[in-house]
């Protein structure tokens, strides 16, 4: 990402959410951004996530100049590369876990056969292998989380995108998550961006950035 600026208008006021912002991530590491609610994290998380455009400035992911894709483009890259994991699981309420996770598979047109064996390893991975048949109502918070995860992971995405992740958990909960993302992490050989404001969350990560006002401090 290089000089990303970004400009909204609430109620008549010009808020800068990014303001000139660079950062380099190399492959395989993890990135944790840290910084107040308003700080421009959220903003920052969807320009990554290929969910929204700056202003101006230039991202480049994996080679691809993602503000020159258009939008069919960007839903291909959004599937294929990249995993999201947001502070509130965002888990279809009427679908099991298995079918959860299942989701982005469907989306890639996977066969059956070899889209369950992979929900199921993906399950597995996350400690979920005797609740794949439960639905989000009968899973506690972490338990749901785990599924999350488990969605982002099944597609074997090189960059993981967390929002917040232990945001909604206890203490001991968000640490199992942390560490079950790290371990992940080594599995799967991936980069992971993530935003949070809970220092003990950002210290799993191998370089912390702090956000300030739009600006990366």
């Amino acid at each position: 990402m290089k000089n990303l600026k970004k400009t909204y208008f609430l109620g008549g006021e010009e808020v800068h959410a990014l303001d000139d912002v660079s950062l380099s991530i190399k492959e395989h590491e993890f990135v944790a951004i840290i910084g107040q609610s308003g700080s421009g994290k959220s903003t920052f998380m969807n320009m990554l996530g290929c969910l929204d455009r700056p202003d101006s400035g230039e991202i480049t992911l994996d080679g691809t100049d993602i503000l020159k894709c258009k939008e069919k483009e960007l839903s291909v890259i959004r599937n294929k590369k990249i995993g999201f994991i947001f502070q509130q699981f965002h888990l279809l309420p009427k679908l099991s876990a298995l079918e959860n996770v299942e989701l982005p598979l469907i989306y890639q047109g996977m066969p059956t056969k070899k889209r369950r064996e992979k929900v199921v390893k993906a399950l597995k991975s996350v400690g979920l292998e005797k609740r794949m048949n439960h639905k989000p109502n009968q899973l506690s918070g972490g338990q749901q989380q785990r599924v999350a995860i488990a969605r982002a992971l099944v597609g074997e995405p090189s960059l993981i995108l967390a929002d917040e992740p232990t945001g909604n958990l206890d203490y001991q909960t968000g640490q199992e998550i942390m560490k079950l993302i790290c371990a992940s992490r080594e599995l799967y050989r991936q980069t992971i961006v993530m935003v949070t404001h809970d220092m003990d969350s950002a210290n799993y990560a191998d370089r912390i950035v702090y956000m300030e006002d739009g600006a990366l401090r």
